[in-house]
């Protein structure tokens, strides 16, 4: 069992570090690769993006916690903790950026799919805040369940834990490696490899986690599994309107 506690301080700094890598990469895969978008119609997206993802990693963090939220509602401290810090989720910001821009682009006529460039950088700046989840221990929520395991690490408790932060990690860098991959996928086909691995990675390792149950799975869960769902009917409707455009180009 690895000894490291729970040092929360560090948690905001990851944060902020994780931010600025993203932003990194992105502005270097722009510079190298181009991009589909014009400049002002590129940071209309980056700041739905951004809108969407705070709206829904805090929406989704807080109903994650849902006894908590109960017993502050109970209590008449609801107020105190919607405005208190944490209480943020990765896949809530991921559902909730995704959604928010898929409505302006639906509203501002952009037909292009915008979110390859953000593939890699996602990958970055995730595993890097993560991070600071690690050091955080025990006050970052992120932390897996009591195992023996010989990797095991103790956040300060006692127990020995499973490393989720750092599974997670090493997850990140496996996908980074694939989303890059030199292959002449077509457009928007990267992004969407990360967001299905990300959410099927989520369902998986929320498993050692451990969070409150609806029916068997935490809230984050099922958002992953509709995000999953979402993605899925997503891909059939591309796939149909494909083979429709190359049917009429044989009849043609």
């Amino acid at each position: 069992m690895l000894p490291t506690g729970s040092h929360p301080a560090w948690h905001p700094v990851f944060e902020t570090l994780g931010y600025a890598a993203g932003y990194a990469v992105f502005r270097r895969m722009r510079a190298r690769q181009g991009d589909v978008l014009p400049e002002p119609q590129r940071w209309t997206i980056i700041a739905s993006a951004a809108v969407g993802a705070l709206l829904g990693s805090r929406l989704l963090g807080l109903a994650e916690q849902w006894p908590t939220v109960l017993a502050a509602l109970r209590t008449g401290r609801l107020l105190d903790l919607l405005l208190a810090p944490g209480g943020k989720t990765i896949v809530g910001g991921l559902l909730g950026g995704w959604l928010v821009v898929e409505l302006v682009k639906l509203l501002s006529g952009i037909r292009s799919r915008t979110g390859d460039l953000f593939a890699l950088p996602l990958c970055v700046g995730i595993a890097v805040g993560r991070i600071g989840c690690f050091i955080a221990g025990l006050a970052d929520d992120t932390y897996g369940k009591p195992t023996h395991l010989p990797w095991a690490v103790d956040f300060g408790d006692g127990i020995p834990r499973h490393p989720t932060q750092i599974y997670e990690i090493l997850f990140l860098i496996l996908l980074g490696f694939v989303v890059t991959r030199p292959t002449p996928w077509r457009e928007g086909v990267r992004f969407r490899i990360f967001l299905a691995a990300y959410l099927a990675w989520r369902l998986i390792i929320d498993f050692l986690k451990p969070q409150p149950l609806v029916a068997g799975l935490n809230l984050i869960q099922w958002a992953c599994i509709a995000g999953l769902c979402a993605l899925a009917v997503i891909d059939f409707n591309d796939r149909r309107v494909r083979r429709g455009k190359a049917l009429q180009h044989v009849l043609g």
